[in-house]
């Protein structure tokens, strides 16, 4: 019997067919941010290649994205400075959000490796990159009056007992009393 037949495949159902499994979103996403910053380091003047790559070409390609923003950011002496939500329009520039270019880092980060180039050479793990996102971040919290503090982790700290610990014997004469309860009112039962 043969395992593999020349025919094509007749089952009606798509589902039980193979198929290549699809890319995430994420996935999709640094794939066409890859091929963004490579088309970018073919048209740069002149072309550059992707060893010869410095954070100082991974900032000029952030900064030549701030053209295609969608985020308002004012200037110092724009009046609607640190108003989150200006009356009226402003000429101020249109720009890339903080949380984009911080995303697209990371994925381009991820990119770079993948890709074959070393972790320890990653231009966008760069400290200057590191640095300016730090500047965009605090200057746009600025410009909108919005702070991105960093969310903290609560501690789970339990609360002092206000009633005296009750006693072994009580407790366990409690556990049946507690169990009945719960199933008697469960959907009707009776215990």
């Amino acid at each position: 019997m043969e395992l593999i037949s020349n025919q094509p495949n007749k089952n009606p159902n798509p589902s039980t067919q193979l198929t290549p499994p699809s890319s995430s979103r994420y996935e999709n996403q640094k794939r066409r941010d890859w091929n963004t910053f490579c088309q970018y380091l073919r048209n740069h003047r002149p072309p550059l290649s992707l060893p010869s790559c410095s954070g100082a070409h991974v900032l000029e390609f952030l900064r030549y994205l701030d053209q295609f923003g969608k985020t308002k950011v004012h200037h110092q002496n724009c009046a609607f400075f640190g108003l989150p939500n200006p009356p009226a329009p402003c000429p101020c520039p249109l720009r890339q959000a903080w949380g984009s270019l911080d995303a697209l880092i990371g994925r381009l980060r991820a990119a770079y490796e993948e890709n074959g180039g070393p972790p320890e050479a990653n231009p966008f793990g760069s400290r200057a990159v590191r640095l300016y996102l730090r500047e965009v971040r605090d200057f746009q919290a600025k410009a909108r009056g919005v702070s991105y503090e960093k969310k903290r982790k609560r501690v789970n700290r339990q609360k002092p007992q206000t009633q005296p610990p009750i006693p072994l014997q009580q407790q366990q004469q409690q556990q049946p009393q507690q169990g009945q309860s719960l199933m008697a009112n469960y959907s009707g039962a009776t215990v």
